[in-house]
């Protein structure tokens, strides 16, 4: 069985070299043959030097692959056109896998049952966590947990198949093309949603695919990311990806002037709750004010932005 991994870079190959280093360090299976493929989406600092400083060194075969056009999806998008491999797996630049990750992909693959697999994202913090941290957004700072057992993905699991770590048979991408280049980072955007409208593409083509708790990567989390700020910044792109995938694929929910009515919901919710936290507890406060960024950037994406 031959396994593609791929990592999309961007102007971070110093993070890039602990990926790496994580991938030649993990134990391979026997009868499992790993193939790294980096994809540098047009780096202008030493990504292409370290890429071939580890080609020359690493066991495993690493190759090259050079994106001119900006954006997660295109590079991502270029991976998966030249991997070679059955299975394709996915991690970021600023991950470091668990030394049992390659394990744990060839026995779940090797049942013959499944077509995708995902795992949680443990944070490794750049700066103490802030006790602000909003709880019921902390993908924003990419920690993702689905708990501590094997569930299946489908409309009960708390949340979605991310593209950090993640594994997909080769007939299972063929079968449901590549992720969507109108969504995903791209510079100083923080547009987002390609890993949600690729996670809802595989339900939709009846795709099988389970969350292991063991699928282990390790997330950094710089400190400028633990800003109100940044959060603020991520929910509202988060809420124009939305927007501009709504375009193309509406929810099955209720709408009221182009928009989700449950947005309209949350965000009244929200502004009750700041009210009554400035008179009372204000611990909530922060947490409670990201829900109108959200509506904010569904409205702007869905009736104003322009890819």
């Amino acid at each position: 069985m031959l396994l593609s991994v791929l990592i999309p870079t961007y102007n971070r190959h110093t993070m890039l070299r602990r990926a790496l280093d994580s991938l030649i360090r993990a134990a391979v299976p026997v009868s499992l043959e790993v193939r790294i493929t980096v994809v540098d989406n047009n780096s202008h600092d030493d990504t292409c030097k370290t890429v071939e400083e580890y080609i020359a060194r690493s066991q495993l075969t690493i190759d090259y692959v050079f994106e001119r056009r900006q954006g997660r999806s295109f590079a991502l998008n270029a991976g998966i056109a030249v991997a070679q491999g059955d299975l394709v797996a996915m991690i970021d630049d600023d991950e470091e896998v668990d030394e049992n990750w390659y394990t744990v992909i060839r026995a779940a693959f090797s049942k013959g049952n499944i077509d995708f697999i995902g795992g949680p994202y443990i944070p490794r913090w750049g700066a103490p966590a802030p006790g602000w941290l909003p709880q019921n957004y902390l993908g924003a700072i990419g920690w993702v947990e689905g708990g501590n057992r094997v569930r299946s993905y489908d409309k009960d699991f708390p949340g979605i198949l991310m593209g950090g770590n993640a594994v997909l048979t080769r007939s299972t991408l063929t079968k449901v093309g590549p992720y969507s280049t109108s969504l995903g980072r791209s510079g100083d955007k923080l547009l987002s949603c390609e890993d949600q409208d690729m996670y809802e593409r595989l339900l939709d083509a009846g795709a099988a695919g389970v969350y292991l708790p063991d699928l282990i990567i390790y997330h950094y989390v710089p400190p400028e990311r633990l800003t109100k700020r940044y959060f603020r910044g991520w929910c509202f792109w988060r809420g124009v990806s939305r927007g501009v995938m709504d375009k193309s694929r509406q929810a099955p929910v209720a709408y009221l002037g182009g928009v989700p009515r449950y947005l309209y919901g949350a965000a009244l919710r929200s502004a009750f709750e700041m009210a009554s936290s400035m008179l009372g507890d204000r611990s909530r406060l922060f947490s409670n004010e990201l829900p109108l960024w959200d509506l904010a950037g569904f409205l702007y994406g869905r009736h104003f932005y322009r890819a």
